[in-house]
């Protein structure tokens, strides 16, 4: 099939960022991404499983892309086997001044700083409530909102309103654009925020409970890595997301709008995220499932999350540079990888390379 994505990609640069990626919303929308790309059939060998649940392949779309819940289904649609939407925060807010996203087309990466903008817990709630829930795994990131002063507050009314709803939850404690959202990471802030967390979803839901999860920043040194992990276990946290955007930047990258303040995802991000990735998979001793996110661009990229430690993957910023063909190549690379080093499945290879050092 034609990749219609690439053949309009020079005019597509052209829009600011924003607008770009509201075409792309309205594309999803309308039906015509759906109609121009079609998911492959998943390899048997690119099978894994979390939280009592297989999924046919492991990649899934990142939060940020979706943050209002306007096209969970469709993106499902196009091949991911779940899909995270939002952040959502209790209140509707505007974000950051623009502009506030940016395109670094020289390094395959993407700055933002938008502030977690998004329409609140109501309109997402309502969205969410008339899906079909059959359709496929759809979890939600949740934020505070920036003028909040009680973040327990604020996540403990999102879990409560929307774990009826949502197939998962992820609590954000990572985004570098909430002034003073990082240090929620701390871990007596963190034991506080998943301890009420907790027991919103559990005295929301009777039953099956959509698992809890946090998601941490990959500038995290290894002392504050062990601290978090210590939470993650003690509080018994169904899973952990690796990583969220950084505010590092690399010296290698090339780009101009590279000086530009927020955080910074795509490939430059792959190594970093990766390697807190395979550190909570270790601290962890591979307890806790974790998702890995942050500059995979290809199957190789999926692989070496998945060898660090992640059973499940997500991408967001390789999409703004390759558009939905990413799917199936990601997909056809890593099953060729799989089988080249004889796993039978995704879930085979979880912390392969944890696994190999502590052997050697």
């Amino acid at each position: 099939m034609t990749d219609f994505y690439r053949l309009f990609w020079p005019l597509l640069r052209r829009l600011d960022p924003e607008k770009a990626h509201r075409f792309a919303l309205w594309s999803l929308k309308s039906g015509l991404a759906g109609a121009l790309y079609k998911p492959a059939a998943d390899d048997p060998v690119l099978s894994t499983h979390a939280w009592g649940r297989s999924f046919g392949h492991p990649l899934g779309l990142a939060a940020g892309f979706d943050k209002n819940a306007e096209v969970p289904d469709a993106a499902l649609k196009l091949g991911f086997s779940f899909v995270e939407v939002g952040g959502v925060t209790p209140q509707p807010q505007a974000g950051n001044p623009t502009p506030r996203l940016f395109r670094l087309d020289a390094d395959r990466a993407v700055i933002n700083r938008m502030g977690f903008n998004n329409d609140g817990l109501s309109a997402v709630l309502d969205r969410l409530a008339h899906r079909p829930r059959n359709s496929g795994w759809v979890g939600v990131n949740l934020g505070k909102n920036k003028t909040s002063t009680d973040a327990i507050a604020d996540y403990t009314a999102l879990v409560s309103r929307l774990a009826l709803h949502a197939d998962f939850l992820v609590i954000n404690v990572s985004s570098p654009n909430t002034p003073g959202l990082r240090g929620l990471q701390q871990a007596e802030s963190l034991a506080g925020i998943l301890k009420a967390a907790r027991a919103a979803r559990d005295s929301t839901v009777i039953g099956a409970r959509p698992p809890l999860l946090f998601k941490i920043a990959p500038d995290l040194d290894t002392g504050e890595l062990a601290d978090i992990t210590r939470v993650a276990l003690a509080e018994k946290v169904d899973g952990i997301v690796v990583s969220n955007t950084t505010v590092a930047r690399p010296p290698s990258l090339l780009s101009p709008l590279a000086s530009e303040s927020g955080g910074l995802s795509g490939a430059p991000l792959l190594e970093s995220s990766t390697r807190v990735l395979r550190l909570v998979y270790e601290m962890t001793g591979g307890q806790i499932p974790l998702i890995g996110v942050g500059g995979i661009g290809g199957g190789a990229d999926a692989y070496a999350k998945i060898k660090a430690g992640a059973c499940l993957i997500q991408v967001y910023s390789a999409l703004v540079f390759e558009g939905p063909a990413l799917i199936n190549r990601i997909k056809h690379e890593l099953a060729i990888l799989l089988k080249r080093d004889g796993f039978t499945s995704v879930s085979a290879a979880v912390g392969a390379d944890v696994r190999a050092g502590l052997r050697s």
